[in-house]
């Protein structure tokens, strides 16, 4: 059990994927316009991370070291097939929203690189602790950009047609420039100084 937390903090927090490990930042920087589509995107990842790890960790023994790149994106790609057809299915407007990025996942390197340098090489219990250590370390990186672009681009926060709070200022005189990929990118080098800065990353 000790062994399980040491691996799911270590994903959230010391080996954080996008403020330590810097890694993901093509859906950051293309979905993060909305709350809607952070939780979306996180969702689409958890599921696809999750099932991974487990598979490939559970039949690591077994995969021939010269074919286990082409064995990984095989196994990836049918969890993003099947999220994919799940969200079509079920979330027509998310996934519309989400557009190329979502089966995008399939490349996505903290994905691919977790089954590389994590999955192939422990057990299964592990590689699941890992798995959602990763993926919420995503989320954290992925709401608060998400946040700070919507309320300051839009002068709102509103998810899934729920607004909670409109800025009297912003709401009449957003700041649209947050909207667009410079606004991702000001906002991601602004939290990736921030968390360096108070060393919250520091392994």
């Amino acid at each position: 059990m000790r062994a399980f937390g040491k691996e799911f903090l270590k994903g959230l927090i010391i080996t954080n994927p996008v403020f330590v490990l810097v890694l993901g930042l093509c859906p950051l920087l293309a979905i993060s316009t909305s709350l809607d589509n952070a939780f979306g995107m996180t969702l689409g990842v958890l599921i696809v991370l999750v099932t991974s790890n487990t598979l490939i960790a559970a039949i690591r023994k077994f995969i021939p070291n010269i074919v286990r790149i082409p064995i990984f994106i095989v196994i990836i790609a049918t969890m993003v097939t099947i999220v994919n057809l799940i969200f079509h299915a079920n979330f027509p407007d998310l996934y519309k929203s989400l557009g190329i990025y979502l089966p995008l996942i399939v490349v996505n390197c903290i994905v691919l690189g977790r089954a590389e340098a994590f999955a192939q090489k422990n057990p299964v219990v592990l590689s699941i602790a890992d798995a959602l250590g990763m993926t919420l370390g995503f989320m954290l990186a992925l709401l608060m950009i998400a946040f700070s672009r919507q309320l300051l681009g839009t002068g709102n926060i509103s998810v899934f047609g729920i607004n909670f709070f409109t800025l009297p200022v912003l709401g009449k005189h957003p700041i649209a420039m947050f909207i667009f990929p410079q606004g991702a990118f000001l906002i991601i080098a602004l939290l990736l100084a921030l968390f360096r800065r108070t060393g919250v990353m520091k392994g």
